[in-house]
């Protein structure tokens, strides 16, 4: 249902996670050349589990309680990619004193990603509230 603002959400994280990590680099090395995520492959399989955990969590909008724990795996998934990144641009070989590689903005996206997959969580949980509130008065 993509009148429910956790669809919009999900929606955005799919589209960080999905279509712009593609075009953005992490970082870019002293010598000039662009890293992307895909040049390892550890990163790659992540975060096509998270993309997919994305897709699968819109596409099950009537379980609102397993959209809400795929919501919660693709934030651990986010935050371990993120560790990953942080843990990788701290141990760039080749830097020195004069010459530091620059952190792309596609280091932060993950960042990006787990704000909003929390702001998806926050609104699935707000409705899982409201429908048991409802059967209450039944």
């Amino acid at each position: 249902m993509i009148q429910r603002i956790q669809t919009v959400y999900l929606l955005l994280t799919f589209v960080v996670t999905g279509v712009l990590m593609f075009f953005m680099p992490l970082w870019t090395l002293n010598t000039g050349k662009a890293f992307y995520f895909m040049q390892d492959q550890l990163y790659t399989v992540i975060l096509g589990l998270s993309t997919m955990l994305t897709i699968v969590s819109i596409i099950s909008y009537k379980k609102r309680q397993n959209q809400f724990v795929m919501g919660r795996l693709n934030i651990i998934l986010n935050l371990i990619l993120l560790g990953l990144f942080v843990y990788r641009s701290l141990n760039l070989s080749g830097e020195t004193v004069n010459a530091v590689s620059e952190k792309g903005i596609g280091m932060f996206l993950p960042i990006v990603a787990i704000v909003l997959l929390v702001l998806a969580n926050k609104a699935i949980k707000k409705d899982e509230d409201l429908v048991k509130s409802v059967d209450r008065l039944r």
